[in-house]
């Protein structure tokens, strides 16, 4: 399915996750409801700021909860704003379901974990959707670190993200390193990394995104991401750019999550995701920008200008 036919006929939920196309009488109520409960900058692209502008690209309708309001991301070492506590996150949660319209939320989307409070907020959005609509997925982005910065959350957050959020979770989008920190279990071959995404599913999630993913069998001018769901592995591998940036992976676990909710595919959504973030990645590269194009970038989201292949392996 292309995405403008989702964007000119809006789609319906099939037996399979999946999304269909239906009918224009059905406009509202085919619509497909993500709650995303992630930080925000005024400046820049990370959190919401990143996964919401290509959500409501595709066509999807955002109901975003910030955990911050920051100037900018703290990866320039300096920023203003504040954190937000669980309880005044709770207490949005509180004010959409007043609507009435937790029912029609097919997801939820969470990334960096501020505190124990903030996770314990998301968790209870969680739960409150799910009860309203057993068939919505959560998707945690269990945001830890990465090899260049170590751990940059919190003391405890990734205690909680392996004892609590992951257990929790329907599709979890890790790096390579985070899986590490996660499992204990080194990613440095094919059959580590199948057997790390194993681990994880093991704690709950049925549907494991690695990204970040770089074995002994990646070139060196190239760069993996792996998805494993129901016992298949699926490995998307695109040219590795020069380029250090903050927000991908809070774009890719959005576009993830909106392919494998409209299709009902783990590896249509790798190749879908995965070719807009190249797309959305190279252009940034092009420019010498240090924030992410997320708006200038935007028809990557829709027709990607170079097209991946997901290969079983």
């Amino acid at each position: 399915m292309e995405c403008s036919n989702w964007q000119l006929g809006p789609v319906t939920r099939n037996g399979n996750m999946g999304w269909q196309a239906g009918a224009a009488s059905h406009r509202v109520r085919g619509i497909m409801n993500i709650l995303s409960i992630q930080s925000w900058v005024a400046y820049g692209h990370v959190g919401n700021a990143s996964a919401a502008f290509p959500l409501q690209r595709l066509g999807a309708e955002v109901w975003a909860i910030n955990t911050v309001q920051f100037s900018n991301h703290t990866g320039y070492g300096a920023w203003t704003g504040d954190v937000f506590s669980g309880a005044q996150i709770g207490r949005l949660v509180e004010g959409i379901a007043a609507r009435g319209v937790l029912g029609r939320c097919d997801a939820v989307l969470s990334g960096y974990v501020g505190d124990h409070s903030i996770g314990e907020a998301i968790l209870d959005a969680v739960r409150q959707v799910k009860a309203a609509n057993p068939a919505a997925l959560y998707c945690c982005d269990p945001v830890i670190g990465d090899d260049d910065t170590g751990d940059y959350v919190r003391p405890g957050i990734a205690d909680f993200l392996r004892q609590e959020a992951i257990a929790a979770a329907g599709i979890l989008t890790p790096n390579r390193f985070e899986v590490e920190r996660l499992t204990g279990l080194a990613c440095r071959t094919m059959a580590e990394a199948k057997a790390a995404i194993l681990a994880l599913q093991a704690m709950g999630p049925r549907c494991v995104l690695l990204t970040s993913l770089a074995t002994d069998s990646t070139p060196a001018d190239a760069i993996d991401m792996m998805v494993g769901e129901a016992g298949a592995f699926h490995l998307l591998r695109t040219p590795r750019l020069d380029l250090a940036i903050n927000g991908a992976g809070d774009a890719i676990a959005a576009l993830f999550l909106f392919h494998r909710l409209r299709t009902g595919s783990a590896a249509v959504a790798l190749q879908e995701a995965g070719s807009s973030i190249y797309g959305l990645l190279r252009q940034t590269a092009a420019a010498g920008s240090r924030e992410i194009l997320t708006v200038a970038a935007q028809e990557e989201f829709v027709a990607p200008s170079r097209r991946f292949v997901a290969t079983p392996c």
